[in-house]
């Protein structure tokens, strides 16, 4: 690294904090949704709410949790009764777990049990998961009449400072 007051990190180490600030995005996002907009029927009536899509990315995490870490797991949630509240304290408790699986996955060089190819694609997947349905939530506000804020927007993408 260039400056001095950077540490280098290990390649572990820096596969999880990209994991970690994934993660702090997705929660930036969630923070700053209106409130109208959690509920609110899309474009068309069909598909998700963001509730639900919130829902459905914890629960995904969840489920990998599950069949992978033989571990005690976070609670499912119901994209029916979930609010912002909620869903920051749920999003909180599998981005902890999921960041502990990878953490122990990569200090023992053993795989991420029932996924392949490795541990360093697992993060990729979950990353890239987080990322899809973020661009959705973005979208269906949008649609809806709900456009985030510019600086918003923008700032999920400011990977350096969150």
């Amino acid at each position: 690294m260039s400056k001095a007051s950077e540490v280098e990190l290990s390649p572990s180490e820096s596969l999880l904090r990209a994991l970690d600030i994934n993660f702090r995005i997705t929660r930036y996002l969630i923070e700053n949704i209106p409130s109208e907009a959690w509920s609110a029927e899309p474009a068309g009536g069909k598909g998700r709410t963001i509730a639900a899509i919130t829902a459905h990315t914890h629960n995904v995490r969840r489920m990998w949790l599950k069949v992978a870490s033989g571990k005690p797991v976070p609670d499912e949630v119901d994209r029916h009764t979930l609010t912002p509240r909620s869903a920051l304290a749920a999003l909180d408790a599998s981005a902890s777990a999921v960041h502990e699986m990878v953490a122990e996955s990569l200090a023992s060089g053993k795989r991420i049990k029932n996924f392949k190819p490795d541990t360093t694609a697992f993060a990729g997947y979950i990353i890239a998961h987080d990322a899809h349905h973020r661009g959705q939530i973005a979208m269906l506000a949008r649609q809806g009449g709900f456009a985030l804020p510019k600086q918003v927007d923008f700032g999920m993408w400011e990977w350096g400072i969150r």
